[in-house]
């Protein structure tokens, strides 16, 4: 077997494989489960049906902190291959650069929260 030949194969295991993972997921996985995957920061998320619609699977990019965990309650969900593009094409936008500089500079630092000194009971 050539070199090309067990590539393809191998990819063909893969997608399968995917496919059947993300299948079981939507069949029995909870509405708004969130199960990560082998790529930080890529999650799958299960959403419930709507209006009609059946329940679905959408890809949430969302960032992560160092053992993995979401750092935001939600993050940007994906649906499909053209969402996927246009947000791509938003991303790359320089105005989003420019913008965010500003909201930057418009916003306060961050907080120290001040915490009340605990309270020590001396014996």
């Amino acid at each position: 077997m050539n070199y090309r030949r067990g590539f393809e194969l191998f990819r063909q295991y893969a997608e399968e494989k995917l496919e059947k993972s993300l299948s079981e997921f939507l069949e029995n996985g909870d509405d708004w489960e969130r199960k990560p995957t082998s790529v930080r920061g890529v999650f799958v998320l299960k959403l419930p049906k709507y209006k009609g619609s059946p329940p679905r699977l959408a890809a949430e990019v969302n960032l992560v902190d160092s053992r993995g965990n979401p750092t935001k309650k939600r993050g940007l969900l994906i649906g499909n291959p053209v969402e996927l593009k246009k947000f791509r094409g938003l991303i790359k936008e320089e105005g989003l650069d420019g913008l965010l500089d500003s909201v930057d500079d418009v916003n306060p630092g961050p907080s120290k929260e001040v915490r009340p000194e605990e309270e020590v009971i001396e014996i």
